[in-house]
C-alpha cells in the first residue's frame, strides 16, 4: 500500500508539475521574440548610420574639391594693388597684390625648418619612398610699402640650411626700391605636434602674424613673393602652396566599408532564406 501511495503521490506530482512548466515556456516566448525584434532593429542601426555618414563625407568632399578650385583660381588671377584696409585683405586670401617698396633686411625672420616647393619636383618623384627634398628656411622680410605708408612682412622664399644667415647670401640681399608681386596670406593657428615659435632663437615654425608684427614692428600683414622676385644668391620665391586638408575619400571608404559589412552580418543574422524561393 505505502508502494502504491509513493507511486501515486509521484505520478500527481509529475502531472501537477508538467502545467505549470508548459505555462512558463508559453509565457516566456512572446518575451523573447520581442526582446530579438528589437535586437533586431537595433543593430541594423549601425548600416545606417555608416551609409548615412559616408554619404555626407560624399557631399563634404565635393564642396572642398570646389573650394581647392576656387583657391587654385584666385592665385591665378591678375594681381591687384595691395588694400589699405586690413579688413578687406581678410577676404582676399591667395590673392595676387603687387606692393612697391624697400626692404629692411636687419629685421628678417626665418621660418623653418621648410622646404622647396617645386611642383615639377615632386611630380617625377611621386609614390617615391625616398626624396631628395632639401631642408632649409622661408626668409620673412619687413618691407615699407612708399604708397601705403605701412611696414608688411614678405615671405622672400626658400634658401637652403647652409645659406640661413644673411652673411651667407649677402648678394641676395636687394637694396633700394623695388615693385613686388605677392599672394596675400593670413595667421595661422599652431597645428597639434608643430612646436611653440621661438622668437627669441628667431626660428618661427607657423605663421603667427600678430607676433610677428610685434617682433619686428611691421603691420600684420603678409605676402608670400612670386617666383619672378627670385634674385641671384638669394631665396627663391614663390613658395605658396594652396593646401586645404582633404581627407574625406578614406572617411568615404573607411564608413561605406563598415555599412557593406555590418549589413552582411545583420542579413546573415536575422533574415532566414527559403529554398527554393
Amino acid at each position: 500500500m505505502a508502494s502504491d501511495h509513493m507511486a501515486v503521490s509521484s505520478n500527481f506530482l509529475r502531472v501537477a508539475w508538467m502545467p505549470r512548466r508548459c505555462g512558463r515556456s508559453a509565457a516566456e516566448a512572446p518575451a523573447t521574440k520581442a526582446d530579438d525584434s528589437a535586437l533586431q532593429w537595433l543593430l541594423l542601426l549601425i548600416p545606417v548610420t555608416a551609409f548615412g555618414l559616408g554619404t555626407w563625407q560624399v557631399q563634404r568632399r565635393k564642396w572642398k574639391l570646389r573650394l581647392i578650385a576656387e583657391l587654385e583660381s584666385r592665385v591665378m588671377a591678375e594681381p591687384i594693388p595691395l588694400p589699405a584696409d586690413p579688413v578687406e585683405l581678410k577676404n582676399l586670401e591667395y590673392r595676387p597684390v603687387t606692393v612697391r617698396g624697400h626692404f629692411d633686411h636687419s629685421k628678417e625672420l626665418h621660418m623653418m625648418p621648410r622646404t622647396m616647393v617645386d611642383p615639377a619636383r615632386e611630380a617625377r618623384e611621386a609614390g617615391r619612398i625616398s626624396s631628395s627634398t632639401e631642408s632649409g628656411a622661408f626668409v620673412v622680410t619687413p618691407f615699407h610699402c612708399t604708397d601705403l605708408g605701412v611696414t608688411i612682412l614678405v615671405n622672400r622664399g626658400f634658401v637652403p640650411r647652409n645659406k640661413v644667415k644673411p652673411e651667407a647670401r649677402q648678394k641676395g640681399q636687394v637694396e633700394g626700391e623695388v615693385d613686388l608681386t605677392g599672394v596675400v596670406r593670413l595667421t595661422e593657428t599652431r597645428k597639434p605636434f608643430v612646436p611653440e615659435n621661438n622668437p627669441e632663437r628667431n626660428h618661427w615654425h607657423y605663421r603667427d602674424l600678430e607676433a610677428m608684427a610685434r617682433t619686428t614692428g611691421a603691420d600684420p600683414i603678409f605676402i608670400d613673393a612670386d617666383f619672378k622676385s627670385t634674385v641671384p644668391g638669394g631665396p627663391i620665391g614663390g613658395q605658396t602652396r594652396v593646401t586645404l586638408r582633404n581627407e574625406h575619400m578614406q572617411y568615404i571608404i573607411t564608413w561605406y566599408g563598415l555599412c557593406a559589412a555590418t549589413s552582411y552580418m545583420w542579413l546573415k543574422k536575422f533574415l532566414r532564406w527559403t529554398p527554393g524561393m
